[in-house]
């Protein structure tokens, strides 16, 4: 990624004004201005925690010899960063008509090693293979960073030792597990010189010396001595350090946190206007589940989830009826009326 340092002044009566002022393959810093805090906290939030990517979420171990217990390699192939690279393309498991997974909601990884040699064997991420369909050739792949091309080290193999297993990636966000995690930090500053005493530094003697001022405090105004507090101040600079963990570009996650904003607010807008409540064919973020059944839910619990009819329950037969005998609600099928 090539970015100058820009700011786009022409946009300041329009909206909020971006001014980058680093970028690269791992991070991004950029100034945000024009806006208030709370839209600044909430674009913060979003790039936290509600921008789809793919972690593997379901392990199936055929063999496995080594000194660790199956439960924690599960684990730490679920925080293997993997490739997100056209995850829009791909379904969320709850959203897809399979049973349990398919091509279009999942991508499988297999990983086979065996150690012959009398030197320990490192497994790592590289060792991780796609296979079957997929929506394209880099989704799902583990990402390798190191100048050595092993990836995270997953787990070792002494002589003899074996182990083999199938993996299973899905599309997710970091607010159902941390794993789908699109970065690993965001810094978010404002006001670097604590003009608005926002915080309470606390400190033993000299709190200059205790508390050094951040990278931005060359950006804004030093107060003046004997300056009087402004009680109507409010922030109006916030400065933001976003670090990607892998999966996406750190600019990408910068994009894709305002487009989750974009949908959240127009789905708000859409149930505000809407009079009678219904979908109408929206297709924004949801709660799993909502409003699905149709007249099930009008039907004043005739039927559950084991009846066959009426209100009869696992147990089923007479109403009231019991394994340990009738119930004082009475033996008839319309003892609720």
């Amino acid at each position: 990624m090539d970015y100058d340092p820009m700011v786009m002044d022409d946009a300041e009566s329009l909206g909020p004004v971006v001014k980058i002022s680093q970028a690269d393959s791992t991070r991004v810093k950029f100034e945000l201005s024009n806006t208030e805090l709370c839209f600044a906290n909430s674009l913060r939030r979003v790039m936290l925690a509600e921008i789809p990517t793919i972690a593997i979420d379901l392990v199936e171990i055929e063999a496995n010899s080594s000194v660790l217990a199956d439960e924690f390699i599960a684990h730490r192939l679920g925080l293997i960063p993997l490739n997100a690279e056209g995850i829009e393309h791909l379904l969320y498991s709850r959203d897809c008509d399979c049973d349990e997974y398919c091509e279009h909601c999942s991508v499988t990884l297999n990983l086979h090693a065996k150690c012959t040699g009398d030197d320990i064997m490192q497994v790592c991420a590289r060792d991780l293979v796609p296979v079957g369909d997929r929506v394209n050739q880099v989704l799902g792949a583990p990402i390798i960073n190191d100048p050595e091309g092993q990836g995270p080290l997953i787990l070792k193999l002494r002589h003899g030792q074996e182990i083999k297993l199938q993996c299973i990636a899905k599309k997710g966000i970091a607010k159902e597990h941390s794993k789908w995690a699109p970065s690993a930090a965001i810094g978010f500053e404002y006001d670097p010189h604590n003009k608005l005493h926002h915080l309470d530094l606390w400190y033993e003697q000299d709190p200059k010396k205790e508390w050094p001022p951040s990278e931005y405090a060359d950006w804004e105004e030093p107060p003046q001595e004997g300056e009087p507090f402004d009680y109507d101040a409010v922030p109006q600079r916030f400065y933001f350090n976003v670090e990607t963990a892998g999966p996406i570009p750190p600019d990408a996650i910068v994009t894709e946190g305002i487009k989750v904003i974009q949908q959240k607010l127009a789905g708000l807008i859409h149930e505000l206007t809407e009079s009678d409540g219904g979908e109408n064919g929206y297709n924004g973020p949801r709660s799993p589940g909502y409003n699905e059944g149709g007249d099930n839910w009008n039907d004043q619990g005739s039927f559950t989830p084991y009846g066959n009819g009426g209100n009869q329950s696992s147990w089923g037969g007479q109403g009231g009826a019991t394994p340990y005998g009738t119930t004082p609600y009475g033996g008839g099928g319309n003892s609720w009326s």
